[in-house]
């Protein structure tokens, strides 16, 4: 473990020799697969912290928690080509890690641009994924929400420290978000934002904007249903924020339609994306997991 932390940094090179990182709660083994969590578009391993603590201290089913910074977040390098933030390279990136690390089987966790980067690992390395907890995504999203994530992002303010970064949140996203604590505000901001010398920074590389602005709102938007097929092959918990803008209510009810294994949950007072150390979404995750677990082993 690193110190106090409860985690231990991973890094290590992609396939285009570019430097990621991880981190890495709790041990290998046990009998139980570890947990990888894949973070949201501008997001970092930080998320995941909370719950990972959890999941991985559990006395009576500890696994291995491994939560991914995508290139260009939180300890991983930025890519000199900002062509490379998509999907499909982060996928590979996600692979390379686990290869690394030994890791050939596992349980997913993934927030909004990390469970779609799970439907295309579903496609492409089906005997990897073993359950899959989706946080406020699906297969179709919402313009809405794609276009209230743009706004954002592309006007957001510099914080001078990190009280004035809490206040920016609770403007930008408090009318989704009634039910957060101020703890909840604070651990949040910690989350997004690196302190230099007392300066919270977003975390990201700033040329991942590059990616947002290439979207075009007007036209369809590409679903990705026929991925969402091939995840039928395992257990699904689907986590949707009760005040969400990207993932619908009709979506998460098609998803149900379609995936006979498939479990919900709408968490009250959270919108895009529910925060996952809260509401008691640490318990249903963690029961939810063994679950698959306790099915796999017997056959279900």
């Amino acid at each position: 473990m690193g110190g106090d932390t409860g985690f231990s940094d991973f890094f290590y090179i992609a396939q285009d020799g570019l430097e990621l990182h991880a981190r890495i709660y709790g041990e290998a083994g046990g009998g139980h697969w570890p947990a990888v969590c894949l973070p949201g578009l501008t997001r970092n391993a930080r998320d995941f912290h909370e719950l990972a603590l959890q999941l991985s201290g559990d006395p009576e089913k500890p696994r291995q928690i491994i939560c991914f910074d995508y290139r260009g977040r939180g300890g991983s390098a930025y890519d000199p080509d900002w062509r490379n933030y998509n999907i499909g390279v982060e996928a590979q990136d996600i692979v390379e890690g686990l290869t690394q690390l030994g890791v050939t089987k596992a349980a997913f966790i993934g927030t909004s641009r990390g469970g779609l980067i799970m439907h295309v690992l579903a496609v492409a390395h089906p005997t990897l994924l073993k359950a899959a907890v989706l946080n406020d995504i699906g297969p179709a999203i919402e313009v809405a929400g794609l276009a209230h994530i743009r706004s954002y992002l592309e006007n957001a303010r510099h914080p001078a420290d990190f009280g004035e970064a809490v206040a920016i949140q609770k403007a930008v996203h408090g009318e989704a978000f009634p039910a957060l604590t101020d703890e909840d505000w604070q651990r949040f901001v910690q989350a997004i934002y690196r302190d230099e010398k007392g300066v919270p920074v977003a975390d990201f590389d700033q040329a991942l904007l590059n990616t947002v602005r290439a979207m075009d709102l007007d036209a369809p938007l590409p679903d990705l249903w026929p991925q969402f097929e091939a995840l039928a092959a395992v257990p699904v918990l689907a986590i949707r924020g009760a005040n969400s803008r990207l993932l619908s209510a009709q979506t998460l009810e098609e998803m149900g339609r379609r995936h006979t294994r498939l479990e919900t949950i709408t968490v009250d007072g959270q919108g895009h994306a529910s925060l996952l150390e809260t509401g008691g979404l640490p318990d249903a995750i963690a029961d939810f997991l063994e679950r698959a677990e306790m099915n796999a082993a017997s056959g279900r």
